[in-house]
């Protein structure tokens, strides 16, 4: 060859498709490819993980070994195979020396798109080209599934590629073509989707697992489902079509008011796909525009939100290392978008506590649900200094909205003075009217509706306040258990002896109450059993 030259690729070059593109265009000739085993070695390693950067590293490797076959270059896999100790510590380094060392002793030139590589390279005076990933790759052949008022797409192999298309509160899902998308389209879609993650400057990996993979795309999220986590290969990719500002919500002069001055532990809550993250993202701008430093914490990193907004994702695969950060950069409001786990519930508290505004996103069917996925998981006389107000988003629009306190009283239903207690006050924020109660009862968390549904219920069956439900006392060390018919869980009932009226309770949603066994009720359920009296309930005037 004429100017004859060695050239040694490493996984980075590989991985990124470049190499055999510019063989194709006539770039890169009159020279001799040489491919190291610690580099097939690694995109071995990640393709049997199902990384689809492992593929890409494969479809790479049989594009030039097609060139060669033609006799545009000639190859020659050059090295020692990595141990597999080797192998396993090739993100510490390990490879990478391998693969300079290779270059170095067949005085070759090395070609890779990884900068730290290529110092390290530099240093050890081998002679090193650099390529710097391109700035924008070319458009996604998922990108052609998308039009204006489509908000996802969803691929899977065998079956017609669908799309979600509308609104908030007014989806519908269609299919976009009658033909099933094949496996190698999906394929070759996914290799795409992860050259772009690579390649551009606002996009990222989330998540790469061997069977599933989470990428930020941009403003678009994709996730890629593989066998075994999946029982088919999976694309789905969410894009936003809706932004809107906090203006636009229509929020009442008390609620805005609420939202600059007093709120502190904000939930939003709503279904799936009710416009959460739209809200929060709005919200978001809004305490920015007020001046006020505004983080986000979240998993994958999708909300649309300004440059002067910083988004966090978890640190090292942990929330908690996140929030270490966040306390150190001193946050006004800090967004925790997409709260699931106990875990997620644990830092807002946490960071709640630290002094922090928190505003957290959870997925609930009713506006009351945000607040029972904290019970259990913080103490129950903390959650109101951790949540102050809940929002509830539906259809893409503010539909209800609670303020939460505490108080020390006598719960509703209950008339003796010893029986107050520390009690959970949700009200409506608009009309101040009490609509639930959350109080410790006995061994149990109870959350009490006070509101028209549960009367209209009890209107709607006053033949069961006349009926004498069958009562069943169960003695325990210091407790007695009053059970019921499993149909009077969640209900209200008064308890009889004889004729006498001995107490009103909530029954929980295991059908029964608890008594102490010293209280003075405790000791005349005592008394009716050791005289085998009759002990009844009937359903109380409260439901």
């Amino acid at each position: 060859m004429l100017n004859f030259r060695r050239v040694l690729l490493d996984t980075s070059i590989i991985i990124d498709g470049y190499i055999s593109q510019s063989i194709e265009k006539g770039d890169l000739k009159n020279c001799k490819i040489l491919i190291p085993n610690a580099v097939i070695a690694e995109i071995e390693r990640q393709a049997n993980l199902h990384k689809p950067a492992g593929f890409a590293g494969l479809v790479e490797l049989k594009k030039l070994r097609e060139l060669s076959n033609k006799g545009d270059i000639t190859i020659e896999i050059v090295g020692e195979r990595p141990t597999l100790d080797e192998i396993k510590l090739g993100p510490s380094g390990e490879l990478d020396e391998i693969i300079i060392k290779c270059a170095e002793e067949n005085l070759a030139e090395l070609y890779t798109s990884d900068r730290i590589q290529a110092d390290i390279a530099e240093i050890k005076g081998v002679k090193v080209n650099y390529i710097a990933k391109p700035g924008k790759a070319l458009k996604l052949d998922i990108e052609k599934f998308f039009d204006s008022e489509t908000m996802s797409v969803h691929l899977r192999e065998g079956v017609p590629p669908k799309a979600k298309k509308g609104g908030p509160g007014g989806w519908r899902l269609v299919e976009i073509s009658d033909k099933p998308v094949e496996g190698e389209l999906l394929r070759e879609i996914a290799l795409q989707i992860y050259e772009r993650a690579l390649k551009e400057k606002d996009s990222f990996i989330e998540i790469d697992e061997p069977s599933a993979t989470v990428i930020q795309l941009g403003n678009m999220r994709i996730v890629i489902a593989r066998p075994p986590f999946s029982d088919g290969l999976e694309i789905t990719a969410v894009k936003p079509i809706v932004k809107v500002s906090l203006k636009e919500y229509n929020l009442s002069s008390k609620l805005e008011l609420r939202l600059e001055k007093r709120a502190e532990g904000i939930l939003i809550a709503g279904p799936p796909g009710a416009g959460k993250s739209t809200f929060s993202a709005a919200l978001a701008e809004y305490y920015s525009s007020k001046g006020k430093i505004v983080k986000t914490m979240e998993s994958p990193r999708d909300l649309q939100v300004g440059q002067d907004i910083t988004q966090y994702s978890p640190l090292s695969g942990s929330m908690e290392r996140t929030a270490d950060i966040l306390l150190l950069v001193r946050p006004d409001y800090v967004i925790y978008d997409e709260m699931r786990k106990t875990d997620d519930f644990k830092i807002y508290a946490d960071l709640r506590f630290s002094g922090v505004n928190m505003i957290g996103v959870v997925h609930a069917s009713q506006p009351i649900d945000a607040l029972q996925r904290f019970i259990g998981r913080i103490e129950l006389g903390l959650i109101s200094r951790v949540i102050d107000t809940i929002i509830f988003i539906e259809e893409g629009e503010i539909r209800k909205v609670y303020a939460v306190n505490t108080t020390v009283k006598i719960p509703t239903g209950m008339v003796q003075a010893d029986l107050a207690r520390p009690v959970i006050e949700v009200r409506d924020f608009e009309t101040n009217r009490l609509e639930y109660e959350v109080y410790s009862y006995g061994e149990e968390v109870v959350v009490i509706p006070l509101i028209s549904e549960r009367e209209t219920k009890t209107r709607q069956e006053p033949q069961l306040a006349k009926e004498s439900i069958k009562v069943k006392v169960k003695s325990l060390k210091k407790n007695f258990r009053v059970y019921v018919r499993p149909d009077f869980s969640n209900r209200r009932l008064k308890f009889y002896v004889g004729e006498d009226h001995i107490f009103e309770a909530f029954v929980n949603q295991k059908g029964y109450t608890v008594v102490k066994k010293n209280s003075n009720i405790g000791k005349k359920i005592m008394e009716a059993l050791e005289n085998d009296y009759e002990i009844y309930a009937q359903l109380s005037d409260r439901g």
